[in-house]
C-alpha cells in the first residue's frame, strides 16, 4: 500500500517472467538472486595506485552545512525505515535544541568513525520503467533505496565538505565535471570545443587508431 502511494496510482504494464542467464525467473529465489546480481554487485578497477597524501583535519559541522543541505531536499521524497519526511525534520530542526543535537550527532559520528546501524539499514524497491515493449528483463526495471532520513541528511553534509577538500587540495582532475558544485553541462561543451578547436580529439583518435 506504502509502496502504491508513493508511486502514484497508475494502470502497471504486463509484466512477463523475467528471464536470467537464459531461465525463467518463477521462483522467489531465482527473481531475487536475478535482481540482486544486477543492481547490487558493483565491481571496482583500480586505474592506478593511490599516492599518499598528508592527512588533513577535518573541520566540524557548522550550522550552515545542516541548513544548507535540508534546505535542498524535496518534501516529497519517500519515507525510509524511520518514516520521517523531509518535511518533518525541517520542522524538526526549527527547535534550538534539536537543531544542535543534530549537529552533535553528526560530528561525533565523524570523530569516532562510527555510522549507526539503523542508518545502514535499507530497503529496496523495484519499480518497472516506463514504455518499455517487454518486461522480461532486469534492464526494464528500476531500483529505488529509501534510507535513514537523519543518516541522509547527515551524508549530505559529510559529502559536500568532502567535495570542498577534495577540490581545493586538487584531488579533483580538472576534467572531471560530473556530479561537481557550480559545475554544468555547459561547462562539458565549452570544454569539448576548445579539445575539438585545439585538435586534441582527432590527435587522441589517431592514437587510439594506431594502437
Amino acid at each position: 500500500m506504502g509502496v502504491m502511494n508513493w508511486i502514484k496510482k497508475r494502470k502497471l504494464p504486463a509484466i512477463e517472467a523475467i528471464q536470467y542467464n537464459s531461465c525463467s525467473c518463477i521462483e522467489l529465489e531465482d527473481l531475487w538472486e536475478a535482481l540482486h546480481n544486477s543492481f547490487n554487485l558493483a565491481q571496482i578497477h583500480l586505474l592506478g595506485e593511490i599516492s599518499d597524501k598528508e592527512a588533513m583535519s577535518w573541520a566540524p559541522f557548522s550550522k550552515a552545512e545542516l541548513i544548507n543541505s535540508i534546505n535542498k531536499c524535496n518534501n516529497s521524497s519517500t519515507l525510509g525505515s524511520d518514516k520521517l519526511s523531509w518535511r518533518h525534520l525541517k520542522k524538526i530542526v526549527k527547535n534550538k535544541e534539536c537543531f544542535n543535537k543534530l549537529i552533535d550527532i553528526a560530528n561525533i559520528c565523524i570523530d569516532l568513525g562510527h555510522w549507526p546501524s539503523h542508518f545502514k539499514t535499507l530497503t529496496t524497491i523495484i519499480i518497472p520503467k516506463p514504455n518499455k515493449a517487454l518486461y522480461d528483463s532486469t534492464k526494464s526495471f528500476c531500483p529505488i533505496v529509501l534510507l535513514n532520513t537523519t543518516g541522509k541528511l547527515f551524508e549530505k553534509m559529510t559529502g559536500e565538505q568532502l567535495q570542498f577538500l577534495s577540490i581545493s587540495n586538487n584531488f579533483i582532475h580538472l576534467c572531471q565535471l560530473g556530479r561537481l558544485k557550480h559545475k554544468s553541462t555547459m561547462d562539458a561543451g565549452v570544454a569539448l570545443t576548445h579539445f575539438i578547436q585545439s585538435g586534441w580529439v582527432k590527435t587522441l583518435s589517431t592514437s587510439i587508431v594506431t594502437l
